[in-house]
């Protein structure tokens, strides 16, 4: 499932092609048909993003929510477009674009109260210029839940993955095991702030590095990673291999469905 600065990313590239112009509106596999027939013709005029949630605004007539999901793929491409596949829930075309959905998990036309339903029920995003992180700090500081879950939890904080989570802790020493209320609030400011600048980064260069300047592969003269996933990590899919830092052995464990990967040597602060 992308991570929050994906969706942002994304919310970027639809204004930068289509806003404040007219676009043709389809739904090639038919299950958005209603909804593009009542946006066929209006312009973009908005395009949100809070977490994982993506909004595209069309004037009055409403928000279209996407929400990828697992499986789902927001592609763009120059017109003129070539002829949709049956899998192509919603296509968006103007004179020089096209976009492609395919796939996702929502794909919904909403009106501005039910938009704002969701942002209510979601945590802060640390993209959003609206967040408040001590909203967050609110649940996290109350809670016996685990840290690395609670980083998780989209009802805490909006928009992290299993990367970032991952990552995060490791960049500041926390042991993801330890629990919500045994966090500091310095700890918790720390991440928060970590979390924007990198997640940032993530929307500038449409990839995820955390590594710092001086663990990159030609600091410290390893070979760089190969993964699909993109760019340099601490511990993100590097279970048994050494730590950049301290040399030990990466972890993995399983917590809350997703992989847990961390180094109990460098990650030993209980607060």
């Amino acid at each position: 499932m992308p991570e929050g600065h994906t969706i942002h990313r994304l919310a970027d590239d639809h204004r930068a092609r289509f806003l404040g112009t007219r676009l043709r509106v389809t739904s090639p596999q038919g299950k958005f048909a209603d909804s593009a027939a009542l946006l066929d013709g209006a312009p973009l005029d908005a395009a949100d993003a809070h977490g994982k949630h993506l909004f595209l605004g069309f004037e009055d007539t409403g928000w279209v929510h996407i929400h990828l999901g697992l499986f789902g793929k927001l592609g763009f491409g120059a017109t003129p477009a070539p002829p949709p596949t049956d899998t192509v829930r919603l296509r968006l075309v103007n004179d020089d674009h096209y976009a492609d959905l395919r796939g996702p998990t929502t794909c919904a036309l909403i009106t501005d109260a039910e938009k704002q339903a969701i942002h209510d029920r979601l945590g802060p995003d640390p993209l959003r210029p609206d967040a408040a992180p001590d909203k967050a700090w609110q649940r996290i500081s109350r809670s016996r839940t685990t840290i690395a879950a609670l980083l998780m939890d989209q009802k805490v904080v909006a928009g992290v993955g299993n990367v970032y989570r991952a990552e995060v802790l490791f960049r500041h020493g926390i042991d993801p095991y330890r629990a919500g209320k045994d966090l500091t609030r310095r700890e918790w400011d720390a991440i928060w702030a970590d979390l924007a600048v990198l997640m940032r980064e993530g929307v500038r260069n449409n990839r995820i590095d955390t590594v710092r300047p001086e663990h990159m592969p030609e600091a410290m003269g390893r070979p760089p990673r190969v993964d699909d996933h993109g760019g340099e990590v601490y511990v993100y899919r590097r279970a048994n291999m050494p730590c950049h830092i301290c040399g030990g052995e990466i972890r993995t464990a399983g917590l809350a469905a997703r992989n847990l990967f961390w180094c109990t040597t460098c990650q030993n602060r209980q607060g």
